[in-house]
């Protein structure tokens, strides 16, 4: 019985001590994870990168709001955006989206460039209406376009994010990136219309122009308003005048009439007719004109560059077919120059 004791207390020290050999091995893999954890909640939390900063100054726009008769600072994109909003249907293609903010941002840098640039009033840059471009706010877009302002907005604002520092150039300068609403099927030669001939805007066919709505269309006027605003009287109750010719655009370039040589343009302008495309005719004390295209046909065509777009051209083509060896060109190098001249 006496000898049974020291061998228990052998076995229960040998058990004990096996039972504690895995304890005393993790200990110190327990104590450095531990001491790891306090030190990493010690350690100050690292600040996040500072911003980086640049110099590029914010370049605007200022545009002569003819209604209020003030003149409102807009940047440039938003300036874009505006004036792609008020003169291209925001239902078009999302090409010929892009296409209309490319040239309405070449137009501008070439007015900022002020070569050529048209007047405005003191202290504006240019105005808000078809002597320049028309420009539309946010605030008069939101009370125009009331419940379709979201869907809008948003594919105009595709499109100018697209072509964001993008001019076309023609030479290395900013071009005249002249544009108008429907051709009669080809657009105009720039000296059948203006005094200068320009090189990328030259007659090219645009068949695409059939399917506008503003394709055809036609004005009756008083025989008595039409000899009136012409400066003319016509003596046969038949006659009325004949072209004696035509520009390469298929639009009328001169017309004698009650004893005088016309251009078309100048019976375009003085008898507010949509077209230099036009035929009349005389029905008793009326003079019925029939017209084809709308706008002065030089440049893009908006409603041919939707039809190119439909028939999958993508806004490079577009510009390319309208703007003969024009090419696409970075702005940053132009708006530089006009943020040293200002």
């Amino acid at each position: 019985m006496n000898a049974v004791k020291p061998m228990m207390i052998i076995i229960l020290a040998t058990a004990l001590i096996i039972l504690m050999i895995p304890a005393i091995l993790v200990l110190p893999f327990s104590k450095e994870t531990e001491n790891r954890q306090l030190a990493e909640n010690l350690e100050p939390a690292k600040k996040p990168p500072a911003a980086v900063k640049t110099n590029v100054p914010t370049l605007d726009v200022a545009v002569y709001r003819h209604a209020e008769q003030q003149i409102e600072d807009v940047p440039i994109e938003d300036y874009v955006r505006g004036v792609v909003s008020a003169e291209m249907p925001a239902d078009f293609e999302p090409e010929a989206l892009k296409a209309q903010a490319l040239t309405a941002r070449t137009y501008i840098v070439k007015q900022l460039l002020g070569k050529n640039a048209k007047a405005a009033p003191a202290g504006a840059n240019v105005t808000d209406t078809e002597s320049h471009q028309v420009y539309k706010n946010d605030k008069e877009l939101k009370k125009l376009w009331g419940s379709d302002y979201s869907w809008k907005i948003k594919r105009i604002e595709t499109a100018v994010e697209a072509t964001k520092g993008q001019i076309l150039i023609y030479n290395s300068e900013p071009i005249e990136a002249t544009f108008f609403s429907t051709s009669n099927g080809y657009t105009e030669n720039s000296e059948d219309y203006w005094p200068n001939k320009i090189p990328y805007l030259k007659s090219v066919s645009s068949p695409w122009d059939k399917q506008s709505p503003k394709y055809y269309s036609q004005k009756i006027m008083s025989l008595t308003d039409f000899q009136n605003k012409l400066g003319v009287r016509l003596s046969s109750k038949a006659a009325i005048g004949t072209i004696t010719a035509k520009t390469a655009g298929q639009r009328v370039a001169k017309v004698q009439i009650g004893g005088k040589e016309l251009t078309g343009k100048q019976i375009r302008e003085k008898l507010g007719l949509r077209s230099s495309d036009f035929s009349w005719i005389r029905k008793g004390d009326q003079i019925v004109i029939y017209t084809k295209g709308f706008g002065h046909g030089v440049g893009m065509s908006q409603y041919g560059a939707n039809g190119m777009a439909r028939e999958g051209k993508n806004y490079k083509d577009i510009v390319t077919h309208y703007y003969k060896g024009v090419q696409i060109a970075a702005d940053d190098s132009y708006l530089s120059k006009i943020t040293v001249k200002k």
